[in-house]
């Protein structure tokens, strides 16, 4: 990771990056084709294109997302709110007074000298609201929250990528 990347991680984001062995055309199928990003994430009905709004299908609430920056291949970032279901409480040490989350998840693809990806996602206004299970093997995540509750991690994206 660069400096500059680095220095791009809010106190609440949290970073995950592995290589994989396909190429970013498939990986980029696979972060905005909904059904191929439904297989690793959730139902959505994902459009990337810079202004579209589209929303992850979560049992309780949806996922209300808009794209901010899609450069095919490339560059994927759209903003993440997420709102509590009506009548559901929210714990006060994880989220904000309403349990609402606002945030924005970015990834980068580069292509590597073998021709598979360097992936890296950034979920930044995560980490102070969310404990996610176990990440997966041959990634690396980073976390740059200082709170000794977390237990952050991240699927592993190679799941998606079976039928790109």
């Amino acid at each position: 990771m660069t400096a500059k990347q680095h220095s791009d991680l809010t106190a609440d984001s949290i970073e995950f990056e592995c290589e994989l062995p396909d190429p970013p055309e498939k990986v980029w199928r696979a972060l905005t084709v909904p059904d191929l990003l439904a297989a690793w994430m959730m139902p959505n009905d994902i459009k990337p294109e810079i202004g579209s709004r589209f929303a992850f299908a979560k049992p309780d609430a949806p996922i209300e997302c808009e794209i901010l920056d899609a450069e095919p291949e490339r560059l994927l970032r759209y903003s993440w709110r997420e709102r509590p279901a009506p009548g559901s409480a929210a714990d006060p040490l994880d989220s904000p007074m309403d349990g609402s989350m606002d945030s924005i998840v970015t990834f980068t693809l580069d292509r590597t000298v073998s021709g598979g990806t360097h992936l890296r996602i950034v979920h930044d206004g995560f980490a102070r609201v969310a404990t996610p299970a176990v990440a997966g093997a041959g990634c690396r995540l980073s976390l740059n929250a200082h709170n000794p509750r977390q237990t952050i991690a991240a699927n592993t994206p190679r799941l998606s990528l079976r039928a790109a």
